[in-house]
């Protein structure tokens, strides 16, 4: 059987985050670029028809919020689900769940702070990138630094910026789609339909475009790497899981039929290039460059939001992987107020990773780095799935009973959600703007297992070890 992880009370995390900072750091996470900046890519290559991207990819999100709440209700520890997939599918999956992910949000994180400086772009385009990349990724820092209560109140109400706007906004689209605005006409839906038909690529680029598109939902896992410091984990991360799907597919489902509705898709990314957000272009456009600033600084706010949590994530998982054995113990350590600092700082490697390709190669950056997070991001949600199939097996074989969240229709719709995932993983080779995801993620996946298996036999001879050195 896997080593199991460590005990809840030798981990040194505190339960000190409240249930609505539970719900709101798991949408901080998710509601990122990959809404506001990266949404330009899928539009350009489906059409108005990323619509339908948006709407099926919420079904595989949906299902993996499920499974995750069905197992970390059970099993609340540290690590969340790279744990769980250690409990269930043993060492080895555990330890490259864990490390994949941890580098895919690393990645991730250096995603959201050039977004972030592109964003400032906006206002001030002959600023150079690398300025407000610094500045930002210092800010951030400083925040994770603080005391997880401090963190969780914080991603709170800078999460909540974000939410509370896209409703407001999303609003005004479908009102000056049906009704107009003072001084416009009625934009109506003609967009969808008049620049080359609703599938201008074909159904073969929809499909295409599920590789930017669930790059959109990645983030949904992260709730359960809370149920370590959650005041109520059993209640809390159950409710913060199917939340932020539900809120996850309205936002981006509906933003997209406004976006598509009003813009000429081929005008949202006509250049090629990712600079600007639909969003913001959409505002601009009507004429409103008011909002249009309003909707930059939200957007702004989400990307500095979502790498705000990408941190704690990415440094819980760190030092989750150390209170294991399968990262040096050096990182478990955990400062006066319960946050784990030295992990912190590793993963702030992503950050200086942004910080470079913000300098050397800022006209394909973000793409690069969305490639790169989308492989290691795919194979921990196929774990996942992997995880919950044994989870229910393993407890109906041992008489228990089930946990009080489950999956509807599983095993059915875990298997169905796993394919769903994998061919998605298996079409990023087709795609010009992620073909790098294999040829980084699988290399490194080979890295990881060797690394484990010198790892596991150091291990064990560690008890020879101790025995000779006690004679």
């Amino acid at each position: 059987m896997a080593q199991e992880t460590a005990p809840e009370q030798q981990s040194g995390l505190r339960r000190d985050l409240s249930g609505r900072q539970v719900g709101m750091i798991a949408i901080g996470g998710a509601i990122g670029t990959g809404l506001f900046l990266g949404s330009g890519l899928a539009i350009s290559i489906a059409g108005p028809a990323v619509i339908i991207a948006y709407a099926v990819a919420a079904f595989a999100a949906l299902a993996l919020a499920f499974a995750l709440a069905e197992m970390i209700v059970v099993h609340p520890e540290a690590g969340g689900f790279g744990a769980v997939v250690q409990r269930y599918l043993g060492g080895l999956p555990g330890f490259v769940s864990r490390w994949i992910y941890w580098a895919a949000q690393v990645v991730n994180i250096g995603s959201e702070v050039i977004a972030a400086g592109l964003y400032v772009q906006f206002w001030y385009p002959q600023l150079p990138l690398w300025m407000p990349v610094v500045a930002f990724s210092l800010l951030m820092l400083a925040v994770n630094f603080a005391a997880v209560r401090f963190f969780g109140e914080f991603e709170y109400w800078f999460a909540m910026i974000k939410v509370v706007t896209i409703v407001v906004f999303i609003g005004l689209g479908v009102f000056y789609i049906f009704f107009g605005l003072p001084g416009q006409q009625p934009a109506g839906v003609g967009a969808l339909t008049e620049h080359g038909g609703f599938l201008p690529n074909g159904i073969g680029a929809v499909w295409l475009a599920l590789t930017v598109v669930t790059f959109s939902y990645l983030g949904t896992e992260a709730v359960s790497i809370t149920a370590a410091e959650s005041r109520n984990p059993g209640r809390d991360v159950p409710r913060a899981a199917r939340g932020m799907v539900l809120r996850l597919a309205l936002f981006y489902v509906l933003g997209m039929l406004v976006v598509v509705s009003i813009l000429p898709w081929n005008e949202v990314s006509s250049s090629g290039e990712v600079t600007e957000s639909p969003f913001v272009r959409l505002f601009s456009m009507v004429g409103i460059p008011a909002a249009a600033g309003i909707m930059n600084f939200v957007v702004l706010t989400a990307a500095l939001s979502a790498m705000n949590t990408n941190l704690y994530i990415t440094a819980r998982m760190t030092h989750s992987l150390a209170m294991d054995g399968y990262a040096p113990r050096w990182f478990a350590k955990v400062s006066g107020n319960g946050v784990p600092r030295r992990a912190l700082v590793l993963s702030a490697a992503g950050l200086a990773l942004a910080a470079a390709l913000a300098v050397f190669a800022e006209d394909s950056a973000f793409p690069m780095l969305l490639g790169l997070a989308l492989f290691g991001a795919l194979i921990t949600w196929l774990m996942i799935f992997a995880s919950q199939l044994v989870f229910r097996r393993r407890r109906a074989a041992e008489g228990l009973p089930p946990s009080p969240v489950r999956l509807p229709g599983a095993p059915v719709t875990t298997v169905m959600a796993m394919l769903f995932v994998a061919a998605v993983l298996l079409t990023t080779p087709f795609t010009e703007q992620f073909n790098t995801a294999w040829k980084a993620g699988v290399p490194f996946v080979v890295i990881l297992c060797v690394a484990y298996y010198v790892i596991h036999r150091r291990r064990a001879a560690e008890p020879d070890s101790e025995t000779e050195s006690a004679k």
